[in-house]
């Protein structure tokens, strides 16, 4: 499904500001993988999702998607096979729109457009249906403006939005971390919802490890910019997270260093 071969991407190169983000990097993913995951404070998780995102561009290696060479391909053309939650709940929806607004801007993500006005009735329909099943009400504010929902429920909308047409790989940058943990945990159980749902193939970076070893298939833990640890199955199931801290202690030759995900 995704293959990254020999990723590397290197900030402010040539400055005293000079900065290794991500080398070498090696991951595939199959095709429904749910992978999490997990590092200290510049690791190089995000920057790996902004990678595959074509938000940055690598210097050297190769991104490929189901056999289309993604690597110089620009952002807003990855955008077709892609879907991505990010960390702020405001930057996944339009807040001046209403909710039944932004969900067809997300289910005409890709296709032609025309000089067509309004939103079908047959969508409405189905805008609906797929509002109930989050469970938060919003099937009965379809008109309400999205500013006016709750950081959880506008990160609900915008998994919602981002699933709408199945992407070939669904992208989560801490999804859940601006969130308070009661929300947190209904974002996640959604999360898993669809991702099963619909068979998705996905990408969640985390800082609570006990979400990572709960949630998905698939853990990859990284340091300064590589995978070091990668667990499925069986072995994934058993894990605490003292496991976790020990697996990156061997690894790296160091303590684990985020205070975040400690506290998590």
């Amino acid at each position: 499904m995704l293959k990254l071969e020999q990723v590397e991407k290197t900030f402010n190169i040539g400055t005293i500001n000079e900065k290794v983000a991500v080398r070498g990097l090696n991951l595939t993913i199959e095709d429904g993988d749910f992978i999490t995951v997990i590092g200290g404070n510049g690791a190089g998780k995000s920057t790996m999702l902004n990678l595959i995102a074509g938000v940055y561009l690598a210097e050297r290696g190769r991104i490929e998607l189901d056999g289309v060479d993604l690597t110089r391909m620009p952002e807003y053309k990855r955008a077709a096979f892609l879907g991505r939650v990010f960390q702020d709940p405001m930057m996944g929806t339009a807040g001046d729109m209403e909710i039944q607004e932004n969900l067809a801007m997300a289910h005409r993500r890709g296709k032609r457009r025309g000089l067509g006005w309004g939103i079908y009735a047959d969508e409405k329909d189905m805008y609906r249906e797929k509002l109930k099943m989050l469970d938060l009400g919003l099937e009965n504010r379809m008109t309400n403006k999205v500013s006016l929902l709750s950081g959880g429920q506008r990160q609900a909308l915008t998994l919602l939005m981002a699933t709408l047409q199945k992407p070939k790989l669904l992208l989560l940058d801490e999804h859940t971390a601006a969130l308070d943990p009661k929300t947190a945990h209904k974002v996640l159980e959604l999360t898993q919802q669809i991702v099963s749902e619909n068979h998705l193939s996905t990408l969640m970076v985390t800082h609570n490890m006990k979400d990572a070893i709960h949630y998905g298939n698939r853990l990859i833990m990284m340091h300064e910019g590589r995978i070091i640890y990668d667990v499925q199955g069986e072995e994934k199931s058993r894990l605490e997270v003292s496991d976790l801290l020990k697996k990156f202690e061997q690894a790296s030759g160091g303590e684990f260093a985020n205070d975040r995900m400690l506290l998590s």
